[in-house]
């Protein structure tokens, strides 16, 4: 039997990165933008103009989801999430943001995502290779007077990067004063963008969620200005491992609980003691007994990297598996995250990453492993 043939989506700017010297390959359904051709182009370069300047990302493939209450009860969209998801979310005030999980009964991650409290109704955005799952297990769990809307007319622009404050003030007031984690409405192209100060690059940064007939205008006008440059996929995955972020379906799956993730700071304390999510028993069973596995950073000697797979030894005993790794440009060396047997995720132990027929020495290391520069206010 010959394979099926899936058909990739085209972002809403495929002709416009086509155009940049973009470098496209299949990411999560869509071809997207690994790298840009000519001069100043390239993973590490895009990834140093980054840390340096502005550098523009199109993340149009993630989902951008809206929960709406009906009118005689609008709180219920909160309350129903919070069935959902570990986090607060009834408390969540208006132009506030928060990092949450879809988990499973098992208290596994079905994705992560970013919830915002609009105002009007309270907007998702979640990973763009899980998004259509995410939907089906919205709609399976909300009531019914909740309503669930995918805005699929709608691009995502990441603006990442120490300049990225300055340039977008400039290009559209107010968005300035935005600080790391808030939310905004603002007036562009005879319309309305929605823009927040978030990202995942570890560097200040803004996420701007925009009509597609309005986008080419926005990218135009960004990249116009010397100090911003686009980058793709590969700058964007080398600066969140730097950040010892997580990736969605490597170093998060339907196998790993939040606490093994070591994403404790996302179940705040009165969800930890009043539950009510699901998932909430398992969660709490990792919370208070430790959990088995527990995900680490890891710096490793050399210059070889370790990759997704790499098996991770202490002496001769296997006790885990890179999820993700790479050559970290800031610090000249490779790193890695991996999950690894509790007993060794003890920050300075030493440990042997195999890879092919070499073993690279490691050493477990506190992530991130370049601390993060999120605007918070003057």
């Amino acid at each position: 039997m010959p394979e099926e043939v899936v058909e990739l989506g085209k972002l809403p700017l495929d002709a416009w990165h086509r155009a940049a010297g973009a470098r496209m390959v299949p990411f999560a359904g869509y071809e997207m933008p690994i790298q840009y051709a000519g001069p100043g182009g390239g993973i590490v370069a895009e990834h140093e103009w980054t840390r340096s300047s502005a550098s523009l990302f199109d993340v149009s493939h993630m989902g951008q989801l809206t929960v709406h209450s009906p009118e005689d009860d609008p709180e219920l969209a909160a309350r129903e999430l919070e069935n959902l998801l570990p986090g607060l979310i009834t408390s969540l005030k208006p132009g506030k943001m928060r990092y949450s999980m879809l988990l499973t009964e098992e208290g596994g991650v079905i994705d992560d995502l970013m919830v915002t409290n609009t105002g009007p109704h309270l907007a998702l955005v979640v990973n763009g290779a899980c998004k259509w799952d995410d939907i089906a297990h919205l709609r399976e769990h909300l009531a019914d007077e909740v309503t669930l809307n995918h805005h699929d007319d709608f691009a995502l622009l990441a603006l990442q990067g120490p300049k990225a404050g300055e340039v977008l003030e400039e290009l559209i007031p107010g968005t300035g004063a935005l600080t790391f984690m808030t939310a905004g409405l603002f007036e562009y192209d005879g319309g309305y963008i929605w823009v927040s100060r978030a990202g995942y690059t570890g560097e200040d940064g803004f996420e701007i969620s925009v009509p597609e007939g309005s986008v080419q205008k926005l990218a135009d006008a960004l990249v116009a200005d010397d100090r911003v440059k686009p980058a793709g996929l590969g700058a964007r995955d080398s600066l969140r491992l730097e950040a010892g972020l997580p990736l969605y379906g490597h170093d998060l799956t339907l196998d790993i609980d939040p606490v093994s993730a070591d994403l404790t700071f996302a179940l705040s304390k009165k969800r930890r003691e009043g539950g009510g999510y699901l998932g909430h028993g398992p969660v709490m069973e990792a919370f208070n007994n430790g959990p088995v596995t527990k995900r680490v950073g890891l710096k490793i000697e050399g210059r070889m990297p370790a990759r997704e797979g790499a098996e991770v030894f202490a002496g001769d005993t296997k006790i885990g598996t890179v999820t993700s790794g790479g050559f970290s440009p800031t610090l000249g060396q490779p790193i890695a995250m991996a999950y690894v047997d509790a007993a060794y995720a003890d920050e300075g132990t030493q440990l042997t990453c195999k890879v092919r027929s070499r073993e690279l020495p490691a050493t477990v290391s506190p992530m991130p492993f370049v601390a993060h520069k999120y605007f918070r206010g003057n």
